[in-house]
C-alpha cells in the first residue's frame, strides 16, 4: 500500500495524465499501400499497411457485423473491403499491393472489390502456405 495524499481545504486535485493505448494516429498521408487479405472458411481479415508494415487499420467480417456463416461468404468479403476502401481513402492511399492468403470464398470478390474502387493495383501476391511432401509416412504394420 501507496502513500495516502490528503488534500486540504483550498487545494484541488491533480488532475491524471491522459495516455493513448494504441498505435499513434499519424496524421501523414500515406500514397503507397499493402492490403493483406486473410480468407479462411470462417472470416475474412483484410489489413491495410503501408510499404514498411506499419499496420493502418484493419477490418474484418465479424468486425462489420456478420455472424455464423454469413462471415465467410463473397458477399461479406465485398463488405469488408469497402469499408476497407472507405479508411484507404482517408488516409490518401492511391496505389495498392494485395497478398492473398487462404482457402476461403471471399478471396476474389474481396479482390474485385479492391479493384472496383479506384485504386491502382501494382501487384497481386498469392502468400497461400503450400505444403511440400508432407508430413512423415507411418511405418510399415507387421502382423
Amino acid at each position: 500500500m501507496g502513500k495516502k495524499r490528503i488534500i486540504k481545504k483550498g487545494e484541488e486535485a491533480p488532475a491524471p495524465e491522459a495516455k493513448q493505448i494504441g498505435p499513434q494516429s499519424s496524421s501523414k498521408k500515406v500514397r503507397e499501400g499493402r492490403v493483406y487479405v486473410y480468407s479462411s472458411y470462417n472470416n475474412i481479415i483484410m489489413t491495410l499497411t503501408d510499404r514498411t508494415g506499419r499496420v493502418l487499420a484493419q477490418v474484418s467480417a465479424g468486425a462489420i457485423g456478420f455472424k455464423g456463416t454469413k462471415k465467410s461468404t463473397p458477399f461479406a468479403a465485398s463488405k469488408v473491403a469497402d469499408a476497407l476502401t472507405q479508411i484507404a481513402k482517408n488516409k490518401g492511399v492511391e496505389e495498392l499491393e494485395v497478398f492473398l492468403k487462404g482457402v476461403g470464398a471471399g478471396r476474389d470478390s474481396a479482390l474485385r472489390a479492391l479493384g472496383a474502387k479506384g485504386f491502382a493495383i501494382l501487384s497481386i501476391e498469392d502468400t497461400t502456405p503450400v505444403p511440400h511432401n508432407g508430413p512423415r509416412a507411418a511405418k510399415v504394420r507387421r502382423v
